[in-house]
């Protein structure tokens, strides 16, 4: 067995994934705690969150397009060893200012662990059941922080946010030093110097604007339940159940893989995300926002699986895979300020319908690259395959 398909490589990648999406299930609990908490105003808490994910993206794609040409088996624990030390700062200088720095910072290193980290599940044998593993790791994670972070945060105060931050990136770290595969030393790498192609573009555009809604509904989530009037129970309640919803996605995913085109599972997936959005901020009702909830994160994880595979297919050099934290990030980037923005002005019905918005562009770029469905354009000139 090759280097990148062993099983410590594939503990490192799923390790590194599950990490480096910490983002992804710790968003209302995040925002939640800085305005609780820190008695930030929303747009400000918003604003942290963005920072952090502002600087994933501009490591993703300061880097990422050199992932094929340089040695990657140090820099995701370099990646996260920085990370975990931005957030252990953050629990002792708990200023707006300081804590804006280092969210910055601990996004960067994060950034730079993550790509790493895709660009490696890309280049493994099977891209999509790799990266189906580590969405359904990440939903387990997702079960056991949703569940237990607030409470551990209700008895020892919010900085224990960044305490838990730290910890997972600390586990990050130690498992990259320990098994994250030298890709470069070990396999056969193609190298290409060109542009990517339209279908690749159409196909990230898709994945940025469904990535934006994620964030934007998300990170307001415990909040919209609180606001609304339910208990701090029955909050936790519908997170902890949304969790336990987000560990079947990567499962049925790798079982779906041979079954179901990735371009129409991106159209179906927009569509879903834009109504259950609507759903979750536009009713008063316990049940909308309860079912839409819980189901909200499924159609990301579940879509993203099958995209994250066909992106792997039709860019064989490894670029496309390891900018996706830039894919991700800069689509959420904005949403946290973005949604903060919204809310203080208008309230959470602009929410659902900015989401249906977006997630009508995305079904738009979906289809415009289903054209290309099936089809092997030849590599460029500029293509060797170095050993």
């Amino acid at each position: 067995m090759s280097a990148v398909n062993s099983w410590g490589a594939r503990i490192a990648l799923v390790t590194g994934h599950m990490a480096g999406m910490i983002d992804q299930p710790a968003l209302p609990i995040w925002v939640g705690t800085l305005i609780a908490g820190y008695a930030f105003a929303p747009a400000q808490a918003g604003g942290l969150a963005t920072l952090f994910l502002l600087g994933v993206v501009v490591s993703s794609v300061a880097l990422s397009p050199f992932f094929h040409r340089m040695p990657g088996r140090w820099m995701p624990t370099i990646g996260f060893g920085v990370s975990a030390a931005a957030f252990w700062a953050m629990v002792g200088f708990p200023a707006f200012g300081a804590l804006a720095i280092l969210h910055f910072i601990a996004g960067f290193a994060t950034g730079l662990a993550l790509s790493f980290t895709h660009g490696t599940m890309g280049r493994t044998d099977n891209p999509h059941r790799i990266f189906a593993l580590g969405g359904f790791m990440l939903g387990i994670f997702a079960v056991v922080f949703l569940g237990g972070s607030p409470v551990l945060i209700a008895n020892f105060g919010p900085s224990m946010i960044f305490k838990i931050f730290a910890v997972v990136m600390t586990v990050g770290c130690i498992v990259s030093a320990a098994f994250f595969p030298a890709v470069s030393e070990n396999e056969d790498v193609v190298e290409d110097t060109s542009k990517f192609d339209r279908r690749v573009w159409l196909v990230i555009g898709g994945v940025m604007l469904m990535a934006l809604n994620q964030a934007m509904i998300f990170s307001f989530l415990e909040r919209m339940g609180a606001d609304r009037g339910l208990s701090p129970d029955t909050v936790r309640g519908v997170l902890i159940t949304l969790g336990l919803v987000a560990i079947t996605p990567g499962l049925l995913a790798a079982f779906l893989e041979k079954r179901v085109s990735a371009v129409k599972v991106g159209i179906a997936g927009a569509l879903a995300q834009g109504l259950l959005a609507v759903a979750i901020s536009c009713s008063g009702g316990f049940w909308p926002y309860a079912v839409g909830a819980v189901f909200f994160p499924f159609v990301m994880l579940f879509t993203h699986t099958f995209i994250f595979g066909h992106l792997a297919r039709i860019e064989p050099t490894g670029r496309a895979v390891a900018a996706t934290p830039a894919m991700i990030m800069a689509g959420s980037t904005i949403a946290p300020l973005f949604g903060g923005v919204l809310v203080q002005t208008i309230g959470y019905p602009a929410l659902g319908v900015a989401a249906f918005l977006f997630s009508a562009v995305a079904i738009s770029l979906y289809v415009a690259s289903r054209k290309y469905e099936g089809v092997k354009e030849p590599l460029p000139a500029q293509v060797s395959v170095v050993r």
